[in-house]
């Protein structure tokens, strides 16, 4: 069984949707919960705590402890007061969750520059900020459980979505090697890839399978992968009932070399570079660099 008691979450975008979820259920599991939300829509405009409180309401009716905060993600000095708020009441910081997002979807041809930098201030900046704000401190402590938010947009692409995708992609990167960097300290970190009917979905599909997609589906996701036993540098995904591994591999590739006719031979070979047989997953982003220094008989570093 998972046991958060006496653990203590921060969970962004917590006011409805997949946050809101993630926050009760870590909450009917022991944890204390900031429950942090902007109040805004879906396009990132607006904002109020009433969200954010109203889910605080229902963990301390249930039993749980939980306080509410309005901070914006996006600017640092909220978040770290946030964080200073949430050590002065309990003392320590075990669990982050990335999840506030917004949504400005528009064909890459009709969006504008400053409805792209927002989209990535948000998802990429936010999950910095309050990452930055707790790393120390989990370090410090040597336990911490970071989650960030990715999407299958970010990890396949998605049409009207370029924005979106560029920052879900980003925040794979950001854990990859956040996961490295925090592994001695106890510091874990994944990526979650969910599929939920949100708010960002509504319109979108078919009632049926809106219900079928309750962001309710996809929190033991979240559960598990802020566990005592979490794994690190893992992308789950979830959605409806099912859960599966997302992974970023490495084709064996060939050697070509580097004549003067590598370009046309290149193109020549390019399915046999892709060809998929004996693919792997690379530790670190040294991988890359070994692979194609040892088929030219040749050793990183040496």
């Amino acid at each position: 069984m998972i046991d958060l008691k006496n653990r203590i979450a921060i969970v962004t975008g917590a006011g409805a949707g997949l946050g809101r979820e993630h926050a009760l259920l870590l909450a009917r599991l022991g944890a204390k919960v900031v429950v942090n939300d902007l109040g805004s829509d879906v396009n990132g405009n607006g904002g109020s705590t009433n969200a954010a409180q109203s889910v605080v309401n229902e963990i301390v009716n249930a039993g749980g402890e939980a306080i509410a905060n309005g901070a914006s993600v996006t600017d640092a000095s909220q978040v770290e007061a946030m964080v200073k708020e949430t050590i002065e009441r309990w003392g320590r910081v075990d669990i982050l969750i990335n999840n506030a997002g917004i949504l400005r979807d528009k064909t890459f041809t009709k969006m504008t520059l400053d409805d792209f930098r927002t989209v990535v201030e948000v998802h990429l900046m936010g999950a910095v900020n309050c990452t930055k704000a707790v790393w120390d401190i989990m370090r410090e402590q040597k336990y911490g459980r970071i989650v960030m938010t990715t999407s299958s947009s970010g990890l396949y692409g998605n049409f009207g979505q370029s924005n979106y995708s560029a920052a879900k992609m980003a925040l794979v990167g950001l854990m990859q090697t956040l996961s490295l960097e925090g592994e001695k300290y106890n510091v874990r970190v994944n990526c979650l890839a969910p599929t939920a009917a949100t708010r960002m979905l509504e319109g979108l599909l078919p009632e049926e399978s809106l219900k079928a997609l309750a962001p309710s589906a996809v929190s033991p996701a979240v559960a598990v992968l802020v566990s005592e036993h979490a794994p690190t540098r893992m992308i789950l995904c979830a959605g409806a009932g099912s859960f599966e591994a997302a992974h970023i591999t490495m084709t064996q590739g060939i050697h070509i070399g580097t004549g003067d006719d590598t370009c046309h031979v290149l193109e020549e070979k390019l399915a046999q570079v892709s060809d998929r047989k004996g693919e792997f997953i690379p530790a670190t982003g040294f991988a890359q660099g070994n692979l194609e220094l040892n088929k030219a008989g040749l050793q990183m570093g040496e």
